[in-house]
């Protein structure tokens, strides 16, 4: 990545544990979320599930190698209402895993990215702009901005749109920002939508400053971000499986969890830095 000037050695990756494969794919309607590792995760609002960023390669692009391995394989994922991509970076977006899936699972992403997706067998691609909303199934879905980029190859850069998620659905809503800087629309996506169970933001890929912070959140940006948003709850993402950029893989959590015991809010808000593989249902009190 541009800008990379004194990288440092990985350390360590984040924390794995094997996930319950009962519970993934039993028949729960617990509102639920489980991070895969870096920005992907699967979710269920009423039994309904989806998957977000969804990647499970042993590298993003060419360059980048994965440091733990994705705690699901491709055939253990439960049956699936939606797939939600935020934009077309490649360590958000797995054309391996994208080919792999039923062909009757919707793909829900940003305009300009549905030839992509056709040309890779996907038929049910939904495109929204920024603000617009659609429903599958028991979901309703609504792209929001971010401040990011998008390229997949050298010459397209920034010719399809990026965002975040809003997924609704049975008394829950949850958020996943996909890449972004700080902008004042974390205070914009809170005032649409008041009562987010859930932020899931990204902490890493923020060195150099100089460069990442018109891309990307720090750990102590992420939180100012969380309380504009006013969720219930924060998810760290984007931080231990890949270093695309010059921190180790696990500074941005030890930042966050900094920052929190400095400035965290308290209840009812709650700092859930999960394990990879691990999850939790939204509603709980516990941090």
């Amino acid at each position: 990545m541009l800008g990379r000037s004194r990288l440092q050695p990985p350390g360590p990756p984040a924390p794995i544990v094997e996930p319950d494969l009962d519970l993934i794919r039993g028949e729960t309607t617990e509102p639920r979320l489980a991070w895969l590792g870096h920005a992907s995760f699967l979710g269920s609002l009423g039994g309904h599930r989806f998957l977000i960023d969804p990647v499970f390669s042993h590298h993003a692009g060419w360059l980048y190698r994965r440091y733990l391995p994705p705690p699901l394989t491709i055939g253990q994922l439960p049956e699936l209402e939606a797939v939600m991509v935020t934009h077309n970076h490649y360590d958000h977006l797995d054309a391996e895993l994208i080919r792999a899936l039923p062909r009757e699972v919707a793909v829900v992403v940003p305009v300009g990215m549905g030839p992509w997706m056709r040309r890779r067998g996907r038929k049910g691609v939904i495109e929204l702009e920024w603000w617009q909303p659609a429903e599958v199934g028991g979901l309703h879905i609504t792209l929001v901005p971010a401040c990011h980029w998008s390229r997949r190859s050298v010459f397209d850069t920034n010719r399809v749109l990026w965002g975040g998620y809003v997924i609704q659905g049975y008394g829950h809503s949850v958020y996943h920002s996909g890449d972004t800087a700080w902008f004042e629309g974390f205070g914009e996506i809170g005032r649409r939508f008041p009562e987010i169970d859930a932020a899931m933001l990204p902490i890493g890929g923020y060195e150099p400053a100089w460069f990442m912070e018109h891309y990307h959140l720090n750990p102590e940006q992420a939180g100012r971000a969380f309380l504009e948003l006013g969720a219930r709850h924060f998810v760290p993402m984007h931080w231990g499986t890949f270093q695309l950029t010059d921190e180790p893989l696990c500074e941005p959590i030890d930042r966050l969890r900094s920052w929190w015991r400095q400035n965290g809010p308290g209840d009812p808000h709650h700092l859930h830095d999960l394990d990879v593989g691990a999850s939790f249902v939204l509603g709980a009190t516990d941090d």
